[in-house]
């Protein structure tokens, strides 16, 4: 077999070049990381797990209408993906105060926004991902008028959608972050939702006992970071009830059979 040809290796996954024309295939990796890659470990079965998840979430918006990169998931780490050019923004729409919107507001964590907020962040390490503007995504050129309101209509879509998911398994989305990347058609781009959707980008708190259940717990050295996020994915029906965590790691699998 070929080896395929590596596009992009990112913090929690890695590109590679599709089987067709304009599609790539999108690893999940279990590093993880927090804040801009200061701290880094690793969370046993992680990308089996998002994978599933993003699998899930991304197939569900895409029966109601949001359009996505995700074309189908190919094995426990990888899945088919459109090929995008990606908007250099990241998207964090916050329901709930948590995280750095806390710190720079002086708001305590939980307090439930009067109304969600959008936020917009330049995706750039070296400089701390720092929070910008309309007027700085329009001045620079990152997204034009109109692209910039397909992804706020989009992100408030995908927001009410997951609002409801989540609540149905007694889970309250805190915030989350999208990114977004254009589809091309001759002269005209189009705006799809790309990226994931996980327990590594949605702040996922339990609705009864606050019980945090995302990548806040490596950030904030709690532990039970498999737990939490075999929780989501059982939550959501992904995971039979006292499924072995070894089972979902693909290496410890490889191992066992011998490969």
């Amino acid at each position: 077999m070929a080896r395929r040809r590596q596009i992009y290796e990112g913090k929690a996954k890695i590109l590679y070049e599709g089987p067709e024309p304009g599609t790539l295939i999108q690893y999940f990796k279990d590093d993880a990381t927090a804040f801009n890659a200061q701290k880094k470990g690793t969370i046993n079965g992680k990308g089996v797990l998002n994978n599933r998840i993003s699998e899930h979430i991304f197939t569900m918006l895409g029966n109601i209408g949001v359009p996505t990169h995700f074309l189908r998931r190919l094995n426990m780490r990888e899945q088919l993906i459109r090929q995008v050019e990606i908007v250099p923004i990241e998207v964090v729409v916050r329901n709930v105060a948590a995280g750095s919107m806390t710190k720079r507001m002086g708001i305590e964590e939980g307090t439930q926004l009067p109304r969600t907020i959008i936020e917009y962040y330049l995706k750039d390490d070296a400089l701390g991902d720092p929070l910008i503007t309309d007027e700085h995504i329009l001045c620079f050129g990152w997204a034009s008028q109109e692209e910039l309101h397909d992804i706020a209509d989009l992100a408030i879509r995908v927001n009410d959608f997951l609002s409801g998911l989540f609540a149905g398994i007694n889970i309250r989305l805190i915030d989350f972050k999208l990114e977004f990347g254009r589809i091309w058609d001759n002269d005209y781009a189009r705006i799809i939702l790309a990226d994931e959707i996980s327990p590594d980008n949605c702040r996922l708190w339990d609705a009864t006992t606050g019980e945090k259940l995302d990548k806040d717990r490596f950030r904030r050295d709690l532990g039970g970071e498999v737990e939490a996020y075999q929780e989501v994915a059982r939550r959501l029906g992904l995971l039979p009830e006292g499924a072995d965590s070894a089972v979902l790691d693909l290496e410890s699998h490889r191992k066992r059979r011998g490969k």
